[in-house]
């Protein structure tokens, strides 16, 4: 039963703006977070930039369209001794850009996560 009512709410819960988490040039993760914004339409995603030469490191978090910002990730590189930009996209849930390591796709987890391991624990 409580399985169905996820599931259903998942499927037709309305279409709410998304919110990411927003920053220009932090040295740190934990000091990116420190703002959210919820992002206007077109933009839907939230987008990771990585830029690292050395020891130093300036993450920019902000809202983005998807198209922008895979067009962006695409073009992203990092040779051998890790400099060089990365970025990663989300859009999956509010706040999806926590980490500034990998992008995460916490929805499908989730989903995964209540149809099949959480009848095991039964």
């Amino acid at each position: 039963m409580i399985l169905g009512l996820v599931f259903l709410f998942l499927l037709v819960s309305p279409a709410l703006p998304l919110k990411c988490y927003v920053c220009s040039s932090s040295a740190t993760n934990e000091e990116c977070n420190l703002t959210t914004q919820e992002c206007q339409q077109p933009l839907d995603t939230c987008m990771t930039t990585v830029d690292t030469l050395g020891v130093m490191k300036a993450i920019v978090k902000q809202c983005a369209s998807m198209a922008t910002c895979s067009g962006a990730a695409s073009s992203a590189s990092v040779d051998q001794e890790g400099n060089g930009n990365s970025i990663n996209c989300c859009h999956g849930y509010n706040l999806c850009n926590f980490s500034a390591a990998e992008s995460t796709h916490t929805p499908t987890l989730l989903l995964f996560t209540v149809c099949v391991l959480l009848p095991l624990l039964r």
